[in-house]
């Protein structure tokens, strides 16, 4: 979903350090660095980078820059391969059958532990490379006048491939703007005794 679209989920976040002019100017490179790498030829399970939030197959940025007036803006792009257990249970099955037939012609009546789990990887392997990924695409918004950076998406999994990406990719780490922390934002530290101290209050 789109970050421009009428209703989304979104986390936000703050930039802990300083960023320098310097790292700013630095940005677009970085990006294309640390871009998305297609996985549609491998037998790769997963893939993810950066790429143009106005077109997730441009990973070069030829379309449009990253720079929007004071804003960065780009894409995490995640894709997936998802092989469905009951395909993999009726090919690993089939050929576990072949592999016992053989063994028998062998004088063997049985299919070791060891060998199972390496017919079971082959078989999942051979499955992948049959199976296209599901491409996943998430709007990032970077302000870095206010330090903030914003991401349509609330899943824990999304944020935490973000966050660690994000770190791994620009040297920055990132703190989430929950409500606490958006009170010690506006309050200043030395509020956290009493914002601590809160109880909740139930609507319903």
């Amino acid at each position: 979903m789109s970050i421009l679209s009428a209703s989304l989920g979104l986390t936000r976040y703050r930039i802990i350090e300083e960023v320098s002019k310097d790292l700013l100017q630095q940005i677009p490179e970085k990006l294309n660095k640390f871009c998305f790498i297609d996985i549609d030829a491998t037998a790769d399970e997963r893939s993810f980078g950066w790429t143009n939030i106005d077109d997730m197959l441009d990973m070069n940025w030829t379309q449009s820059p990253p720079e929007k007036a004071e804003y960065f803006t780009f894409g995490l792009r995640l894709d997936t391969r998802r092989i469905s257990p009951a395909v993999l249970k009726k090919h690993y099955t089939i050929a576990l059958n072949k592999e016992l037939a053989h063994n028998k012609e062998q004088g063997k009546n049985f299919v070791s532990r060891d060998r199972k789990r390496e017919l079971k990887e082959q078989v999942t392997l051979r499955l992948r490379a049959r199976t296209f990924p599901i491409p996943a695409m998430f709007d990032i918004i970077w302000n870095p006048a206010s330090n903030r950076i914003y991401l349509n998406t609330t899943n824990s999994k999304v944020r935490a491939l973000f966050e660690d990406y994000f770190t791994l990719s620009f040297d920055l780490h990132l703190e989430q703007l929950t409500p606490f922390f958006m009170a010690m934002d506006i309050l200043g530290e030395d509020a956290a005794p009493r914002l601590e101290d809160l109880d909740p209050t139930i609507f319903v």
